[in-house]
């Protein structure tokens, strides 16, 4: 969860400017034969174990950024995503994306179900798809609702108590809003909505008929069923204790997840569905989650440094992200399910950004960067705003780490893929120049998010 404002994108031009410049080509190491040429993934994906793996049993390591579109109609199209774009990622070898679905749109008013905004999900999987683009499907929230400065639930499904409900942006009502703090412990208590369903009910509903929509989809590659679930009034014990983490939270939320899951799984019974751990794991605090029982399921956390966000400096980022993996990987040896970076970045420091896929690679996981572009509605920004189709330089990046960790020739953004159990992976990528169609901030992008939040 990034808690500060991100500055103007000047400075990163310039280091981007400088990671280009100092790769010297002469000193790049041709890849072998036998990486030359990768073949790409059989769909549908699924898992083995820990492992993505493709339909013909090899393992997929994904690469990709994120693409959620916060404020109405809740739509990619709206923001201008279309086949150029889809075209340009999967030109330099990207091949996933996290796609933000909205409950609000899902469910206007109890029970009812928009199929036309589904409609305009599914064409923006069609189209990243006919690139070789799989998507994941984001149930995605920020700050609970509207009301909160947010978005996610709707505003039926929205309780406060009365409370005091001061607007502190992101993430300060997290931390501090009362009648936040009250919405989301109606909501992991399943209090009932007008209707007198509960609010787990009616959420599990709108997932079900989502997953019915998108059943048999080759183009979607999962479901992840809440984007950074918070543990409401009961967070400040999940700070002080980073060993012991949250465990009434997370037993709450293994229910929830217990509950969710089945339903998903009744209308569409083999597409992994990915659950994610409550929010401050991503600062390296362990998870309590148990066992969701089942066997296409996908363990997906975020990775954002603290220190980096408050103090602007990459002093112990390496330790605390350090933390945040291993606590991932423990948790997908323990449940043998695959665990999947779900969101890092949304940082100006291309360090930083190398140094979390350094750890991805380490330990074999895919990664999802934040974001492809720039419209975020919590984010804090100072100087001028982010135009409405970002630039993005994440092959700087890919570059920075590719040298600093001495592996030239693997690292592009592609699949990666090899059978289960034998042999190594091939990976592919070409260079990453992005076309300026559209007026930009030099060196705003993938790599320079003027934003407070994912």
């Amino acid at each position: 969860m990034r808690i500060r404002p991100r500055g103007v994108a000047g400075l990163v031009a310039a280091g981007l400017l400088i990671a280009a410049l100092t790769t010297d080509a002469s000193s790049v190491v041709a890849p072998p034969a036998a990486f030359a040429a990768p073949t790409g993934p059989t769909l549908p994906l699924g898992n083995t174990g820990r492992w993505m793996t493709d339909a013909a049993g090899r393992v997929v390591v994904l690469h990709g950024l994120n693409q959620v579109y916060k404020v109405p109609p809740y739509e990619p199209s709206a923001d201008g995503f279309g086949d150029d774009d889809a075209a340009f990622l999967a030109a330099n070898g990207f091949n996933a994306m996290r796609v933000g679905v909205i409950w609000a749109a899902v469910e206007p008013q109890p029970l009812s179900y928009d199929d036309n905004y589904l409609a305009s999900i599914a064409q923006t999987v069609a189209t990243l798809a006919s690139h070789g683009i799989v998507s994941l499907l984001d149930f995605h929230q920020d700050l609970y609702n509207e009301v909160f400065q947010g978005e996610g639930a709707p505003a039926w499904a929205v309780q406060t108590g009365g409370l005091p409900n001061p607007q502190l942006g992101f993430p300060g009502n997290y931390f501090a809003n009362p009648a936040e703090e009250f919405a989301w412990n109606a909501f992991w208590r399943d209090a009932p909505a007008p209707d007198g369903i509960g609010l787990q009910d009616h959420y599990s509903r709108a997932w079900a008929h989502v997953a019915a929509f998108f059943r048999g989809n080759p183009g979607v590659f999962g479901y992840e069923v809440l984007n950074e679930p918070w543990p409401g009034i009961v967070w400040e014990g999940c700070l002080l204790d980073p060993v012991l983490g949250c465990p009434l939270q997370d037993h709450k939320l293994t229910e929830f997840y217990r509950k969710v899951v089945p339903a998903i799984r009744a209308a569409d019974p083999t597409t992994v569905v990915f659950f994610e751990p409550n929010t401050l794991f991503d600062e390296g605090i362990h998870t309590d989650l148990g066992k969701v029982v089942d066997p296409h399921t996908g363990f997906s956390y975020h990775d954002y440094c603290a220190i980096e966000s408050v103090l602007h400096k990459n002093i112990t980022c390496r330790l605390e992200d350090g933390f945040t993996f291993g606590n991932a990987s423990v948790y997908s040896d323990i449940f043998r399910i695959p665990a999947l970076l779900t969101e890092f970045g949304a940082t100006n420091d291309l360090a930083n950004l190398a140094e979390v896929m350094r750890h991805a690679d380490r330990h074999k996981m895919g990664w999802l960067e934040w974001a492809y572009t720039g419209n975020d509605k919590t984010c804090r920004r100072r100087g001028p705003l982010l135009p409405r189709r970002a630039d993005i330089r994440l092959g700087a990046a890919h570059r920075v780490s590719e040298r600093l960790s001495g592996e030239r020739h693997r690292r592009a953004g592609g699949f990666g893929v090899q059978r289960s159990g034998a042999g190594r992976r091939g990976e592919r990528g070409r260079g990453h120049r992005r076309r300026r169609r559209d007026p930009v901030i030099p060196g705003a992008g993938g790599a320079a998010r003027l934003r407070a939040s994912r």
